[in-house]
């Protein structure tokens, strides 16, 4: 049975993660400032020097840059105490220049998982894993096999291979 606390921590957390499929940078803004703490840790996989709702106005302008279409679609949503865990499914036409990758104009669908902690009903903490590697296959930076079966996963290439050509893409 869920707490009330519980249940508006997963309704907060829905709201953010509907806002950021916008298309109007205005309303994301806005709505970081409303959810995110400004001293949030916040753990991603892109770089950037700035700490809690400024850097993920940087993240998400960095990704809505590249995908200006970018869509968040809760997979699911999870609440236990001051934790929210949402497994999300992103999609987005590479439009713009994204990790030093030119446009494509291809369509990207990635897989990530977030933790969120809540704290005084702001996002306090965030933990995240991205699917970065299926991100570049699919633009093309690195090397890849088939993506096959429910489980999204690559197959017929050598981790070696994709070990490599990550490293040269994130060096």
């Amino acid at each position: 049975m869920s707490t009330d606390q519980e249940i508006s921590n997963k309704a907060m957390v829905t709201r953010f993660e509907d806002a950021l499929s916008s298309v109007d940078w205005e309303v994301i803004s806005r709505t970081i400032d409303e959810f995110v703490a400004p001293d949030a840790l916040i753990r991603s996989p892109l770089p950037t020097e700035a700490i809690g709702a400024q850097k993920l106005k940087e993240i998400f302008g960095t990704l809505h840059q590249a995908y200006p279409d970018l869509r968040v679609a809760a997979e699911d949503v999870i609440a236990e105490g001051d934790k929210v865990v949402s497994r999300n499914t992103v999609t987005g036409t590479h439009r713009g220049e994204y990790m030093g990758i030119a446009p494509t104009g291809k369509a990207v669908t990635y897989s990530e998982i977030f933790i969120f902690r809540v704290a005084d009903g702001r996002i306090a903490e965030t933990w995240g894993v991205v699917d970065v590697a299926s991100q570049l296959r699919q633009l093309g930076a690195i090397p890849g096999g088939v993506v096959t079966g429910s489980d999204r996963r690559v197959r017929d290439v050598p981790e070696e291979e994709i070990a490599r050509a990550a490293a040269r893409v994130f060096s």
